[in-house]
């Protein structure tokens, strides 16, 4: 039956049974029919949101904002790329992503210190935007904490075309005990500028995903800054106190509240 339109509605429809459930969730649910389709602003609401992932993944790092911005956490910063010269063939060749370019090797080598506990790494990934708007604010909040703790950091790395294992590659270049990557996660269709956190210790090529811990979809409407900051600090605290990182490093925060 073809929905009526807005001048032939009823003044007073009947409340939506779905519209609590709704509110908690950005997921597709309940959206209607007319018909044996979707109603047509649920079917350009679809549309837009998945452009709006594939503008993420091809979304680029905004350096010169990035910098401004992360000139007063008072960290030197050293830019960086992966092997893959391009989006095309960053997307085309996942391989090349994870390796830093040959250029980049004698550059961490000179800034490298045996007195390092954690280097922190800011990666394009699959969704630029998501490093663009979440990465400093996170920083923000939880460098304050790393430092009051005493924390050796190292200088800020920023790797452009980059996937989650170049940190491993970058934190045995400059000898952190601790390599934490930021990182822009696979859009969604709800989330195109999701922010990942992945950390090792230990840090050397080769690592597999068992030797990693992850905090994923950092962002306001996902998991806020101050409860990733705070998430993030325990679980660096545990590593280094610990001397592990991944699948025997568990996220005990919610227990310890």
């Amino acid at each position: 039956m073809a929905e009526l339109p807005a001048s032939q509605q009823p003044e007073n429809p009947a409340p939506d049974p779905w519209a609590t459930l709704k509110a908690h969730t950005a997921a597709r649910i309940a959206l209607g029919r007319t018909g044996t389709s979707v109603p047509l602003r649920e079917a350009l609401a679809f549309r837009l949101a998945h452009a709006h992932a594939r503008d993420a993944v091809y979304s680029a790092l905004n350096s010169n904002k990035l910098l401004a911005d992360l000139a007063p956490l008072q960290l030197p910063v050293l830019q960086v790329h992966s092997k893959a010269h391009d989006r095309q063939e960053y997307l085309q060749r996942p391989d090349l992503g994870r390796q830093l370019h040959e250029e980049a090797h004698a550059l961490l080598k000179e800034h490298g210190t045996q007195d390092a506990d954690l280097v922190l790494i800011l990666a394009d990934g699959l969704s630029a935007e998501a490093v663009n708007e979440h990465a400093v604010p996170l920083l923000q909040r939880l460098l304050p904490k790393l430092r009051q703790a005493g924390f050796r950091v190292a200088p800020l790395v920023v790797a452009a075309q980059a996937r989650v294992a170049i940190g491993d590659e970058i934190g045995k270049l400059l000898r952190a005990q601790v390599a934490l990557i930021l990182i822009g996660e696979r859009p969604g269709l709800s989330s195109p500028d999701s922010l990942g956190a992945y950390f090792t210790y230990g840090p050397r090529p080769g690592l597999t995903d068992e030797a990693r811990n992850c905090v994923s979809n950092i962002r306001p409407e996902g998991l806020n800054y101050d409860l990733a900051a705070d998430r993030l600090f325990f679980l660096l605290s545990e590593s280094l106190r610990r001397k592990l990182s991944g699948v025997q490093l568990k996220d005990d925060t919610q227990l310890l509240s």
